[in-house]
């Protein structure tokens, strides 16, 4: 076997093992706090809250955002917290992630009086703005609307124009820029009159003691999430609540800092404000597109969740107890093996549970170009998991030991197919795939020692093991047979189109393959964030009065039903000829179906150590 590759760490600064528990997530579930509204102020066009206060200028409604259509039919109820039990992952409690210990934000001054200038024109013309009654009717008043909240057109399909890419863009509070996602990268003159843009709106409102959430442009909004010293700035026209793209932001907050740990940038930033993050980021760049990549669809990281690969139960424990490591492994943190960037099992140190979060960073790196593709047959890399300890790295040894099974199976099914037209056989473009294929099965070993060539002996040793007895064998078998997948008419529900479901103690979503009309893409894309608003007004995200039971909405193509209960989060698509009690019907099946097939469905009572 090749040697492994070893990839030189950004920096070389380790944290032991004892540490890495001691300041560790807590091993049971965190028990939600009250939920509470977050300041939005949905009818003005800049958004902003003061630090250190709550307040919110404009009662907010219980829906979450503005309604997508007048012709849209809504229903809500109010829920009280639950409590939960105890599981493998932590359930996320927090719309927002703070990893930098200070709040305070410093608005580097722009020196160049020319920009200065600009920006107090700036400045001046937002104030009167903001001080403005008479407001241009670019968002529709709620109380135009009549109660309805969010309009179809919002929302609905547009062939190839309305769901434009989604731009992110990271800078630091000197006004660097670090990260786009716009072609033409950071270095093009429009962007540094961008990024100059940016940092002085979010000055605009430092100077007045307060922070800028995100502005409301006609169907845009740009979200702000301010990080120091990096920002984070998204704009988007997909008509998703503001919660969804500051989750997004979130997230590249958590990349990069699985990439230069937090105490790095302070130290970095403290003794040099200008200093330029480019310089410790480059190459990385595939790490923040791959995440971007996966955000747009992903409803596990949507929902702060896992997705696990359906497997037979016979076939996981036999996966789990090879994964177990000895009693002399005496620095693994996790072991984790996936299969089309699903996890198939995964198994911790006793006590010791691991943030959803990290788990969706550390399979975006994993499968990143640089490592998926190395010629390697193994690649070690230093990798912070933020959720875990955000001060400093554990070690990732990675291999494949299938790695192009699936990936060559996918590729073989859409090439078959094929119509018969005119005498003539014409090949069929495959309809589009909802998630980028991961390729393979890997093979993670988390440790927080240096012994790298104890691990990899151990952890060739578990390949060996699940070679021998078959069980990669039984994964492969069980993709090219479709059983890692299913569609919604395996359950047989008359009406039932999608559906996703959100196990709260495992803190796990399944869901079923997306199948006409959700198969084309922006079909897809308008589901999904029909789910999303779902999401956002039942745990009230985005600045409603008070979280929901139950939500409700029917569209011309369908409607749509959020449900949440004591042991699970539900979201139903089914067609808009089905009358509520039907679909509350509809629910109660899916919920029944998913119960029976849990095993299956979820990682349970996966061996710890």
């Amino acid at each position: 076997m090749a040697d492994p590759e070893e990839i030189p760490p950004w920096n070389r600064s380790r944290t032991s093992l004892r540490s890495q528990l001691a300041r560790s997530s807590p091993s049971r579930l965190a028990i939600p706090p009250a939920l509470r509204p977050s300041p939005s102020l949905s009818n003005l066009r800049v958004h902003s809250y003061t630090s250190g206060l709550s307040t919110v200028t404009a009662a907010p409604t219980v829906i979450s955002q503005p309604p997508l259509n007048p012709a849209l039919d809504s229903t809500a109820s109010s829920v009280v917290n639950l409590d939960l039990n105890e599981g493998i992952l932590i359930q996320d409690t927090d719309a927002e992630t703070d990893i930098v210990d200070s709040e305070e934000i410093t608005v580097m001054g722009i020196v160049n009086a020319t920009d200065e200038a600009s920006k107090k024109s700036l400045r001046d013309q937002l104030r009167r703005t903001l001080s403005n009654k008479q407001l241009p009717d670019l968002i529709p008043s709620r109380a135009s609307r009549k109660g309805k909240d969010i309009a179809i057109h919002d929302i609905a399909p547009e062939q190839g124009s309305r769901y434009l890419p989604r731009e992110y863009f990271i800078l630091t509070d000197a006004g660097k820029p670090v990260f786009t996602s716009r072609p033409g990268g950071e270095d093009s003159e429009n962007m540094t009159s961008m990024i100059g843009l940016m940092q002085a709106l979010i000055s605009v409102f430092f100077d007045d003691g307060d922070k800028i959430k995100c502005i409301n442009a006609g169907n845009t909004r740009i979200t702000f999430a301010l990080r120091p010293p990096l920002y984070y700035v998204c704009a988007s026209s997909w008509g998703e609540p503001e919660s969804v793209t500051r989750s997004h932001l979130e997230y590249l907050h958590l990349q990069i800092l699985s990439i230069v740990t937090a105490a790095q940038l302070r130290r970095a930033f403290e003794r040099r404000t200008n200093f330029d993050l480019r310089r410790l980021l480059n190459g990385a760049e595939t790490f923040l597109d791959s995440l971007l990549s996966r955000l747009a669809f992903d409803l596990a990281m949507a929902t702060s969740s896992l997705h696990c690969l359906r497997l037979e139960a016979g076939v996981r424990k036999r996966v789990a107890d090879a994964l177990v490591p000895s009693s002399k492994m005496k620095d693994i943190l996790y072991v984790v093996l996936v299969a089309r960037g699903r996890v198939i099992s995964l198994v911790r140190p006793r006590k010791h549970s691991i943030h959803p979060a990290d788990i969706h960073i550390l399979l975006n790196t994993i499968h990143a170009p640089s490592i998926l593709n190395s010629p390697a047959s193994a690649s070690w890399i230093p990798v912070c998991l933020p959720k875990f300890n955000p001060s400093g790295f554990v070690n990732a040894y990675i291999s494949f030991p299938r790695k192009d099974d699936g990936f060559e199976v996918e590729q073989a099914r859409s090439s078959d197919m094929t119509i018969e037209q005119e005498g003539a056989t014409v090949a069929v473009p495959p309809r589009y795939k909802s998630h980028a294929l991961d390729s393979g099965i890997g093979l993670v070993c988390i440790s927080g020692g240096g012994d790298f060539e104890a691990i990899r002996n151990w952890c060739d040793s578990v390949t060996e093991r699940m070679e021998s007895d078959g069980t990669l064998d039984i994964i492969v078998d069980a993709f090219r047979s479709g059983q890692t997948e299913y569609s919604v008419a395996e359950l047989g529900i008359p009406g039932l189109r999608h559906f996703l479901y959100k196990s709260r103690s495992q803190v796990q979503i399944t869901c079923p393959t997306f199948e006409d009309p959700y198969d084309d893409i922006d079909e897809h894309r308008r589901l999904i964030t029909l789910y999303q608003i779902l999401y956002d007004a039942i745990h009230a995200k985005s600045g409603q009065e008070a979280p929901l039971k139950l939500q409700y909405l029917r569209t011309e193509k369908e409607s749509v039903m959020g449900w949440i209960t004591q042991p699970f989060e539900l979201y139903v698509a089914l067609s808009p000829r089905l009358p509520k009690s039907a679909a509350v019907g509809a629910a109660n099946a899916v919920a029944r179906w998913v119960k029976k097939e849990e095993s299956r469905l979820f990682l349970r009572d996966a061996p710890v150590f």
